[in-house]
């Protein structure tokens, strides 16, 4: 049976999406396609637009077959420990290859770059750690490392999102010699930044740019996503009184951040170099999330880490919990948010052959990464009204959503 894994965020699932899925199936005949996906907060450190069951949903409606959640340890981290934990996950899920999109779309640069980075690994690090200490972001810095070491960036621009990302999911499955095939496609029409809408296949920043910066109705958006992606949207919104971003959340951060001390400040997850003094003198004159962001941003702290590190101090996150769960060779449990039939029978099948378990709700004397992920779910649910927020925290306990189809 061929299985093939994507690794994915489906913030929201739209148009863009459905093509990867179908592309995916095309290139490796798979017969399961299976999604690991972030859950409550994303790779580059912001909330979901809508929950993660929601997404789900409208991932299984529109031709995936079963939807695992990335924890919480590997979700919100750069792009290795993102890729390590996806990959890691997707393989105890016996997947036998994946289908990533990318701005190259031609897999020898990915493979033969890694070839590449293997063998002058220490010559990389050292000209990484060199620019880092000149106070360069560190895309840029592992960029121009990556050029050190004789790989070519311009046929294989290593600044662009989607060939970083997907040059961490090709290490992590060669570094851990996984028997798993790597495909790769063309993303089309729209890069990952577009800000603006000018096809059917549009990215999600286009599109949650248009819903919270320019108020667009969901239904004006229609020629960008499935029906079901519009209908999980509206259903939602309407559950839980709005879509998620993080100027909602401004305010509950600014309380987070203004009743700690520096020296709790200190241990969050991802903040070093004294960052945590920066973050606190900008707390006393910041107006807005964005104004915050802008504030504290240098060449070498990007939007995205400070957006990560607001998460971490946002769900109380310290290091010592994220070096315990992430330096592991292996994830500790799957957790299923959902599936359709095709699935069911596959994991009925596949979990007798899974080393870690197959949970689909919280529990009592759970795992402690778990504990990690509930707390991120308060979290990212605290904004909501009391009686909306318990309602959707229902769902925790229910377990996956099935589409029966």
């Amino acid at each position: 049976m061929n299985v093939c894994g994507l690794i994915v965020e489906y913030n929201p699932f739209h148009n863009g999406h459905v093509y990867h899925v179908n592309q995916a199936k095309e290139q490796t005949n798979a017969d399961i396609i299976i999604a690991v996906m972030s859950g409550s907060f994303l790779q580059r450190g912001e909330p979901a637009i809508i929950d993660k069951y929601h997404r789900a949903k409208a991932a299984i409606t529109s031709g995936v077959d079963i939807v695992v959640e990335l924890p919480y340890v590997f979700a919100v981290q750069s792009s290795n420990l993102f890729a390590k934990g996806s990959i890691l996950t997707l393989n105890e899920l016996g997947v036998n290859s994946i289908c990533f999109g990318s701005e190259s779309g031609n897999i020898h640069y990915f493979t033969e770059g890694y070839r590449k980075l293997s063998t002058h690994e220490h010559a990389y690090k050292k000209e990484l750690k060199q620019q880092l200490n000149k106070g360069i972001s560190f895309p840029t810095a592992s960029k121009i490392a990556y050029e050190t070491i004789g790989l070519d960036t311009s046929n294989f621009n290593l600044s662009q999102p989607n060939n970083i990302l997907g040059f961490s999911y090709v290490k992590a499955i060669l570094d851990n010699n996984l028997s798993i095939t790597p495909h790769t496609i063309t993303r089309i029409n729209s890069g990952y930044h577009e800000t603006e809408i000018t096809s059917s296949i549009a990215s999600a920043t286009s599109i949650r740019k248009q819903l919270f910066e320019h108020h667009a109705n969901i239904q004006q958006l229609e020629h960008t996503m499935p029906q079901i992606t519009l209908n999980q949207l509206r259903t939602y919104q309407e559950n839980a009184t709005l879509l998620h971003n993080w100027e909602k959340y401004f305010t509950l951060l600014h309380y987070r951040v203004m009743t700690m001390s520096i020296q709790e400040l200190s241990l969050i997850h991802d903040i070093e170099e004294g960052l945590e003094y920066r973050i606190k003198k900008t707390a006393q004159e910041a107006t807005s999330f964005s104004d915050w962001v802008k504030r504290i941003k240098t060449k070498r702290y990007t939007w995205t880490r400070i957006q990560r590190i607001f998460v971490h101090i946002l769900t109380n996150t310290n290091k010592t919990e994220i070096s315990q769960h992430t330096s592991n060779s292996s994830v500790p449990y799957v957790r299923l948010l959902g599936m359709n039939n095709n699935g069911r029978a596959y994991l009925n099948q596949q979990k007798k052959q899974m080393e870690v378990p197959l949970l689909t709700k919280l529990s009592h004397n759970q795992h402690p990464m778990l504990t990690i992920e509930e707390r991120a779910t308060h979290a990212y649910y605290s904004i909501l009204p009391i009686d909306n927020r318990y309602s959707l925290l229902n769902q925790e306990m229910k377990g996956p959503v099935i589409v029966n189809k």
